[in-house]
Formats: structure tokens, sequence, C-alpha cells
């Protein structure tokens, strides 16, 4: 067996360049961007920037536009992207554009494809999958879900409320998970693209939540029978829920790519600020309990990359890598918010700001812990499939 972590003068070359854009393009548009909100100007502008820069969506397929690069490469380039909290949107890597792009890319229909695809992976417009309902509806338990797709006369009629719809406001479509039925028949979950202007689909509040970096927020949407035809639906009817599979593992290993780059950020900073920083007559570095944190720091970033990179090299292989991306998304986005929370605790009062990035860093990762399969529920599942193969009659 062989284990090669060498890169190709290709990555190479992007990781470097990606590296200097953040550096050089992003990040100096932070702090204004910070201070006005993120919205689709500046979405626009920092896209802009990406195309020209040639680092356009690293993970798409050439003939899309993208970089063309495999799995197990983006992982490199995505972390790149995301030490900026705005990078990954400025290269069209974030969320949840990225996972419907994969999503699409696996199963839109050749008409589907220039209506949806194409135009979402030039960046012409954003996009929301709406599946997380307000209780006792789909969350952790997608098999909750209440939303429901009757048939009717030439489609399908929809009808249900969802909330968190990260990006809706804005969003041009929306894929929609609804309980497919026709008559007394069940026919199972289903995906169906929704335009933003079909006249039974509402976007509501914004749900206000602690990150803030999301354009089109986290919305509550309204589904009033909601008419689609026959061309809406994503994939095939009743296969709904193996498609979202399809898509899960890699979007959380993409999650994991660009949190990782930001955790680094954080402790870039953290770092830059232990050594310049005196208290008590010796810089903060030099002290035990600050080395402690930096060495923890060095220790999870690491393991959470040597991780991150096996299962995105198996996903790259073609393996589904369920359990694997199950436990490899617990163990990062545990690790990651550890990372930031003591780079917060090494930057002090500062490090709850905005003007250091750790703060709002710090804020927005919390979220990792839960979107995606919370924590408790990958653990549920890992532990599910342990304790069959432990048991004799398996």
């Amino acid at each position: 067996m062989t284990f090669d972590f060498s890169l190709s003068p290709r990555v190479t070359e992007w990781r470097d360049a990606i590296r200097t854009f953040i550096d050089d393009v992003v990040i100096p548009r932070e702090q204004d961007i910070f201070a006005r909100g993120l919205d689709d100007t500046a979405r626009r502008e920092l896209q802009k920037a990406g195309k020209d820069a040639g680092l356009w969506a690293p993970q798409l397929p050439a003939e899309l536009g993208g970089g063309g690069f495999s799995f197990d490469e983006a992982a490199i380039l995505l972390e790149e992207a995301g030490r900026s909290p705005l990078g990954p949107l400025a290269l069209n890597c974030a969320a949840p554009d990225e996972g419907n792009l994969h999503t699409l890319n696996l199963y839109a229909s050749p008409a589907q494809r220039p209506k949806y695809l194409e135009p979402l992976a030039n960046g012409d417009v954003r996009s929301c999958f709406a599946m997380t309902e307000p209780p006792p509806g789909a969350g952790s338990d997608p098999a909750a879900m209440l939303t429901t797709a009757v048939k009717t006369s030439g489609g399908w009629t929809l009808s249900g409320d969802k909330h968190l719809i990260t990006g809706a406001d804005g969003a041009a479509f929306s894929i929609v998970m609804a309980m497919a039925r026709d008559g007394s028949e069940e026919l199972g979950a289903t995906m169906f693209l929704v335009d933003a202007d079909n006249p039974g689909y509402t976007v509501g509040e914004h749900i206000r939540t602690i990150d803030t970096l999301s354009p089109g927020g986290h919305c509550v949407v309204t589904l009033s029978d909601a008419f689609v035809d026959e061309e809406s639906v994503l994939g095939v009817v009743g296969d709904g829920f193996r498609q979202a599979q399809a898509r899960l593992a890699p979007a959380r290993m993409t999650h994991c790519m660009r949190w990782l780059g930001a955790a680094r950020r954080a402790h870039e900073i953290a770092l830059e600020r232990s050594v310049s920083r005196s208290v008590f007559g010796a810089p903060l570095a030099q002290h035990g309990m600050a080395q402690q944190m930096i060495a923890d720091n060095e220790i999870e970033i690491a393991a959470s990359r040597a991780l991150l990179w096996q299962v995105s090299w198996q996903v790259a292989q073609g393996s589904k890598s369920t359990e694997e991306s199950s436990r490899a998304k617990v163990f990062i986005s545990e690790a990651t918010s550890r990372i930031v929370d003591r780079c917060v605790q090494l930057c002090g009062g500062l490090g709850t700001s905005e003007e250091l990035v750790v703060g709002r860093i710090y804020a927005d990762i919390r979220a990792f812990r839960i979107y995606d399969g919370a924590s408790e529920t990958h653990r549920m599942s890992i532990a599910k499939r342990a304790a069959r193969r432990a048991s004799p009659t398996a």
C-alpha cells in the first residue's frame, strides 16, 4: 500500500494563487463588507474579482467553467478559500450553491441544465435548498418531513412550511424536498425545482441567527399549493432521500474544507498576537497556558486535515463514504470550534470583535455542529453501525 500526499504542480499553482488572492483581494474588503452587510452587490463584486483572477469554482468540472479538480484536490483549494469568510463566496464554492451545483450536476435533466445548473455555475444567480422544517417537521430526522407534493394534472402541487433556509431571500430558485403522493399512494421523498416567482412560493421573515455571512439570510419559506410541472422533478420521484445522501457526503466534506481554512486563519491571527504582545513581562507565546492552547491548535489542525484528506480521497475514488464522512464531520466541526474558541481567548478582548475577524469566525462556525447533521445524529448513526458490526447475528 502506498500513501502519497504529494501535490501536482497544477494543484500547487492554484493553491498558491488562491492564497495570494485571499490575502491581497478578499481580506482587504472584509471590514467594509462586515460593516455594510453581505448583500448581492457585495457578492457580485467578490465573484467578479474571483473570475478576473482565473480561480473560479475549483470544485466544478471544466465544462461548467470550473477548475476541473478532483474532490481530493479540491480539499486543498477550498481550505485556502476558507481562510476568509468571504473567500468561498468569491470563488463560487460556498454553501448552499456549492451543494446545489453538485446535486444538479448529478441529477438535472438535459432541459434543466441550461435553466438552472449553468446560470448557477456561472454565478449569474443564487439558489437555496429547502428541506428543514419547523417542529415537528424534518430536521435531524428527515423522515419527519411534513411538506407534501400531490400529483395533479400536468404536474404537482406543493404545500408546507420550511425554515432556516439559507440564501432564500434573493435566490432565483430552490431545490425543495417534499413527500410525494399520487392519490392514496405514497411515493416517497422527492426533490423539486421551484422558481422564486412561483405564486405559491413565499419567502418570509429572516430568522435572526448568530452567523450573518450568508447572502439572503436564513429564512422562513411557505409553499401554498405551489404548482410545478413534470419537468420540475429533479431526479426520480420517490428517490429524494437517496439523492440527498449523494449530496450530503460531499457537502459535509466541503464544509469541513472551508471551515478548516477559517480555523487556520483564526490561528494565524492568534499566533501573531501571541508572539507580538507582551504580558507580565514576556511575550504571550512564552507563557505555559498560552503554549498549551497554541500546541493544541497545531495538533487539531493537522489531525483535521489528515482526516479530511483521507475521506476526500475516498469520495474521489467513488466511495459513498457515508460513515467516513459522518466521522469526519463530527471531528472536524468540533475540532475547528475548539481551535477558534482558543483563538478568541488568546486574542483577549479584541478576539470577540470583528476587527480581528476571529470574533466573526467564532460566531459563524458554531452552527457547523448542527447543519448537515448535528453531531449527536452522526454519533447515533456511527454507534449503530459499529454495534451491527460487533453483533454475532449481523
